[in-house]
């Protein structure tokens, strides 16, 4: 709350100018307002691009009215929809030309118990392109390959 401070009595020449009560106020308080607007438009931005900056391939998976949930630590092998053109998957977050993809597969499940992987396969990516990566994923020592698909909607 600002304080009055009564002005001194002025010189007998300059009754005129005098201006009357000065107001001062407490350097104590301090306008935390602009900080929280601040903040929450820097929240906000946050939480917009937030999910701009997942990694990863874009792929439409194919729909299964019979799919069970996924219980093991996964190990997934994404084949995204342009793997004619370009020959590289996805193991986790890393990519991986396919001709290596034995060599990477081999050294992935090495230390694991469960030899399965679990294949996530664009819906556009022809049969010929998927049985090329089951064969190498068999080759790098898979005993199981599960395919990935999403539930259906009703």
């Amino acid at each position: 709350m600002p304080k009055v401070q009564p002005i001194p009595t002025a010189a007998p020449g300059r009754g005129k100018r005098a201006r009357g009560a000065r107001v001062s106020t407490s350097l104590a308080e301090i306008n935390v307002v602009p900080l929280v607007d601040v903040m929450l438009v820097l929240l906000i931005i946050f939480m917009v691009t937030a999910p701009m900056m997942t990694q990863g391939m874009a792929v439409n998976l194919p729909q299964a009215r019979r799919a069970n949930p996924v219980t093991a630590q996964p190990l997934y092998v994404t084949v995204p929809a342009n793997f004619a053109q370009s020959h590289i998957v996805q193991i986790n977050q890393d990519e991986v030309r396919v001709e290596i993809l034995q060599e990477r597969i081999k050294q992935a499940v090495l230390e694991r118990e469960d030899k399965s992987v679990f294949l996530r396969a664009d819906g556009a990516v022809t049969y010929q392109d998927l049985v090329l990566v089951i064969d190498k994923l068999k080759e790098g020592g898979v005993d199981k390959v599960g395919m990935v698909t999403r539930p259906a909607e009703r």
